[in-house]
């Protein structure tokens, strides 16, 4: 498997592994798939700063994807992030979650991000199980946040630190890997 930066020309990649979580499954609370353009677009803006990155199959075809986000906008929030992470569903339970964000998270530690926030849609043991096997922990439940496919939904939140929590340092911005 191959980690890599994402480029604007895995859009359509990368919206064919989305479109039916959103279309099919509560885990996304978008109730409408972003198409390719829309795609292309959040790629691009999250690479000016943070990560965005993209693991391929053994046939070169992009099989999951992860990246972060900023956890809030208020500038006392500006070490934590948080994080997001689909695999294509013919690779799930084959180890692509756990590469992509291993990759992920050791990134953002070295960019100086002190904090990873995932919010999980309950129920979905899937990701939790992830998560936990990753090294994040439960930190609360926002109940009956979300309306979709006829239902309220809870969303979980999970916490992983990435470094100690000592004086923080500058951040800096993300690069592609080489």
């Amino acid at each position: 498997m191959n980690i890599r930066t994402a480029s604007p020309a895995d859009a359509a990649a990368v919206a064919a592994i989305y479109d039916p979580v959103v279309r099919d499954t509560t885990i996304s609370f978008e109730t409408e798939p972003p198409d390719e353009a829309e795609m292309r677009s959040r790629i691009e803006k999250t690479l000016t700063s943070l990560p965005w990155l993209v693991a391929e199959d053994a046939a070169g075809a992009v099989c999951g994807y992860a990246y972060a986000s900023k956890h809030r906008e208020r500038a006392a929030y500006q070490w934590s992030v948080d994080v997001t992470m689909y695999v294509r569903e013919d690779m799930r339970g084959r180890g692509v979650g756990r590469a992509l964000y291993g990759r992920l998270l050791a990134v953002l530690a070295d960019l100086g991000y002190c904090q990873a926030f995932a919010g999980i849609a309950l129920p979905n043991a899937g990701s939790v199980g992830l998560h936990e096997a990753m090294g994040f922990e439960a930190i609360g439940v926002y109940r009956d946040v979300g309306f979709k496919h006829g239902a309220w939904r809870d969303v979980g939140w999970w916490q992983k630190p990435l470094r100690e929590p000592g004086a923080p340092q500058e951040l800096r911005q993300f690069a592609a890997l080489t």
